[in-house]
């Protein structure tokens, strides 16, 4: 399959492998210049990252790097968790020769939920109370001959429950093992925002896409949290260049989540 991707643009380094720090963006003579990009400096200043912890596709094998609270307020690492030159949205990348985690083939630079201001982690049950999240979030770049990609799902123990998973430009909503469940649209252009939203209670999740429920998913389930970023579904062993220019990205903008 061809390779998809849009072009990044200029002055941004892609050749990073590992995790590091991005710096300030530099001074200007403009006030309005300086105070974006103070404002800026991390994803926590984009995203309310309060009960969420952060995994990255770097470290060693099978033990990717994860950044919790408090760190999380004051990190970014570039290229794979920095915010954008808008200042309006974060942007998520794990290259198909990333880190993973034990219980994956592919690498993923995405968000946990945690609760107590990021000191333990979620789980909850979908049968009692309401458990939401809302994501605004657009798929920005897909890695090569396997242009899979998840950009927010719900988890459950040690399996994920349902997902949103872009597949080229057929974008899915999945129910555990079927990937391609329920197509959302078959005609999804990289970089277009849309917002996600998973509602589960009752013993079931109701999945929406800008706004309208595109299906209802039964899950009876007490160990299960959510999950937001860039989840490649590549690895080098089905994607090549086996580098960090080929990658998944996902870009977010907004991110809540409520239960009651």
């Amino acid at each position: 399959m061809s390779r998809m991707r849009i072009i990044v643009l200029a002055g941004i380094s892609v050749a990073a492998s590992t995790a590091a720090l991005v710096l300030p963006a530099q001074a200007d003579t403009s006030t309005r210049h300086d105070a974006t990009a103070a404002r800026c400096t991390y994803p926590a200043d984009v995203l309310d990252l309060t009960n969420w912890k952060m995994t990255l596709p770097t470290g060693d094998e099978e033990d990717p790097t994860e950044i919790t609270q408090p760190e999380l307020a004051t990190f970014a690492a570039k290229p794979w968790f920095r915010v954008n030159e808008g200042c309006d949205a974060v942007r998520f990348r794990a290259a198909v020769n990333g880190v993973t985690t034990g219980g994956s083939s592919y690498p993923r630079a995405e968000l946990r939920e945690m609760t107590d201001n990021g000191e333990e982690e979620a789980s909850w049950s979908t049968t009692e109370g309401t458990h939401t999240l809302v994501v605004k979030e657009a798929f920005w770049a897909l890695p090569n001959d396997k242009p899979h990609l998840v950009g927010a799902q719900v988890h459950g123990g040690d399996d994920d429950v349902t997902v949103f998973r872009l597949e080229g430009r057929k974008l899915y909503i999945t129910d555990g093992d079927d990937s391609r469940h329920h197509l959302v649209t078959d005609d999804y252009e990289l970089g277009t925002e849309f917002q996600a939203k998973f509602v589960a209670k009752g013993g079931k999740i109701a999945v929406y896409y800008n706004g309208e429920r595109e299906t209802t998913i039964s899950h009876d389930g007490d160990t299960n949290y959510f999950k937001a970023g860039a989840y490649t579904q590549a690895n080098c062993g089905n994607s090549d260049p086996c580098d960090s220019d080929n990658y998944g990205e996902v870009r977010i903008s907004s991110l809540k989540v409520t239960h009651s």
